[in-house]
């Protein structure tokens, strides 16, 4: 099993449909927010939930709601104990 973190700059809907279909090959998959966060849409609502649901970490370097806060040393530091990383 690899250890993947998506990096989401911008394009957050196409990022968590992204990181959702990375879930399907039972990899562990975590999301990072680095913008302000996914637009109020019916299909990032879908994503979240879809990937609350397959346990999917879900970190932000701003306050989001439904996001695990995490400072940008602790990031740094967390990012290199992934085996891939997507930046989108």
């Amino acid at each position: 099993m690899k250890k993947i973190a998506v990096i989401v700059r911008d394009r957050t809907e196409q990022a968590l449909r992204m990181a959702l279909g990375l879930t399907l090959m039972d990899d562990r998959v975590d999301v990072y927010m680095a913008c302000g966060g996914p637009e109020k849409t019916d299909m990032n609502a879908m994503n979240l939930e879809m990937l609350k649901a397959m346990k999917t970490g879900l970190y932000s370097l701003k306050q989001i709601n439904g996001f695990r806060n995490i400072e940008f040393n602790d990031f740094a530091k967390a990012i290199l104990e992934y085996d891939e990383i997507i930046p989108y």
